[in-house]
């Protein structure tokens, strides 16, 4: 039985770049860097940093051009393919790209511009990946900034719409 699944968790290495097929469907390309930290035999720390091309298509595509910024976070699933051609210097070219299946939105950055309550469990295109995957950092917005709440103390006698946070 053959299997190709890639999963990465890492930061946009630059905007992301929308474009429209000639059928009129939305496919966005954009780099992913994931870094590998180890100490070696000598005690010294080492690190790695591993550079990935996504390709995301339709209502995916458009979710991660209009959320996704440089240095965002970032979960992607998918396959890997390799396509090759040739191009104008004659010279034959390789590259292996993640064909994107699912793809959800990360921790949003201090003063960031996605919407309030996007993250990993709230991302496009899939289920939410669960706490094993929602990075914490020192960095985060505080829990009483991420979760609205509704004062049931007040004396008010029914909760009105306008007053629900979301």
């Amino acid at each position: 039985m053959d299997y190709n699944r890639a999963i990465i968790v890492g930061r946009v290495t630059a905007d992301p770049e929308l474009r429209t097929t000639q059928g009129g469907q939305a496919v966005t390309t954009l780099g992913v860097a994931t870094n590998r930290a180890w100490t070696d035999k000598n005690g010294q720390k080492q690190e790695e940093t591993e550079f990935h091309n996504v390709v995301l298509w339709g209502r995916q595509a458009e979710v991660a051009a209009q959320f996704l910024t440089k240095g965002a976070t970032v979960l992607v699933e998918g396959r890997l393919r390799t396509r090759s051609w040739t191009d104008k210097s004659g010279q034959q070219r390789r590259t292996t790209e993640i064909m994107a299946e699912r793809m959800q939105l990360g921790p949003r950055p201090m003063g960031g511009g996605m919407p309030r309550g996007a993250g990993f469990g709230a991302g496009a295109g899939g289920a939410a990946a669960g706490a094993a995957v929602a990075g914490g950092g020192g960095d985060a917005p505080s829990a009483a900034d991420e979760i609205p709440t509704i004062n049931l103390d007040e004396e008010q006698a029914e909760i009105k719409p306008e007053d629900i946070p979301f």
